[in-house]
């Protein structure tokens, strides 16, 4: 059987669909997600972020078993600074105690060391995140329920 040729460059046989592939990328970044896998007859992706304990990895998308360079996961691309609270666990981050209520902080809330910014649930316990510094909620980068991994930020307080 002949095998696909590869498109210039990409490493990527032409038969595969590229724009599948980013779309499934693009999920993965979106909803916060470690994996995702689609599968239409002999046709199998699998997407993943690639985590090492010291920090996330670029995504990979691997197909079959080829692996091939995909778009950085959004804790890559957010900025590490001083003032960025990154998740202390694996969980749901929700930006306030309950559906009903206004959220803990917004962007521009002033807050001091040890105000409460969000919640990350765990095998159903709810951990508070607290504020380590005194400042302003500049940015908030997640979204209320959205997964969240292990030293991802979460919110910067400059």
């Amino acid at each position: 059987m002949k095998q696909p040729e590869a498109e210039p460059d990409s490493g990527i046989p032409k038969a595969v669909d590229t724009q599948l592939i980013e779309s499934l990328a693009e999920l993965v970044i979106r909803f916060g997600l470690s994996e995702i896998e689609y599968a239409n007859g002999d046709l199998k992706v699998r997407i993943a972020r690639m985590a090492s304990p010291a920090n996330v990895q670029p995504a990979a998308v691997q197909l079959q078993h080829k692996v091939v360079n995909a778009v950085p996961s959004p804790s890559a691309r957010q900025p590490d600074g001083p003032g960025t609270v990154k998740s202390p666990m694996v969980g749901t981050a929700y930006l306030r105690p309950s559906p009903d209520v206004p959220p803990f902080v917004e962007i521009g809330t002033q807050v001091k060391t040890g105000d409460k910014l969000l919640l990350v649930e765990a095998m159903k316990t709810f951990n508070e995140i607290l504020a380590h510094r005194a400042g302003v909620v500049t940015s908030i980068l997640v979204d209320d329920g959205q997964p969240v991994e292990y030293g991802q930020p979460l919110l910067i307080i400059e």
